[in-house]
């Protein structure tokens, strides 16, 4: 392990030498991710971005990137650009980037199933801001917004997360 690894339990995250409550998917963690199971992939996963509501908060780090208006993230199996981000309009099935709430705010991007995307093997797993505690993802990881970005600041595209 790496000291700029952040290691994700059901019991809460490491990072840095600090400890953060977190949740995970609904279904816990899991050897066999799939698209809508509820479920977070255990394993390694390099963390490949960062996006950011510019109109909600500063840029929390100089690689991050903005999220506009029409930012989707596709999750159709069926679809050529499954389990990437894409625009609207959009004719397959997808999920908007710029939420009404603020889950999205800020999004850390793994590369869970990306950027040769195995179809119906889960589309992304976001590190992004929780809806209250104890409640659990679709299969991200989720924080506190000061967690979040106190994390996200300090992080690079060479971290690692890794969930056991």
């Amino acid at each position: 392990m790496k000291a700029s690894d952040l290691v994700v339990t059901p019991a809460g995250a490491r990072f840095m030498g600090r400890r953060f409550p977190c949740v995970i998917g609904r279904r816990g963690v899991t050897d066999r991710k799939r698209e809508g199971d509820g479920a977070t992939p255990r394993g390694v996963h390099g963390v490949v971005g960062m996006l950011y509501r510019p109109d909600r908060m500063a840029r929390p780090a100089d690689w991050a990137l903005p999220i506009r208006p029409g930012d989707l993230w596709s999750d159709d199996t069926t679809d050529i650009d499954y389990n990437m981000m894409v625009r609207a309009p959009y004719a397959g099935r997808a999920e908007s980037l710029r939420r009404a709430d603020p889950l999205y705010d800020l999004i850390l991007l793994t590369d869970w199933n990306w950027p040769y995307p195995v179809k119906g093997r889960g589309s992304a797993i976001f590190l992004h801001q929780w809806r209250r505690p104890g409640y659990p993802t679709e299969g991200c990881v989720a924080f506190r917004r000061a967690d979040l970005r106190w994390i996200a600041q300090r992080l690079s595209v060479s971290s690692r997360v890794v969930i056991a």
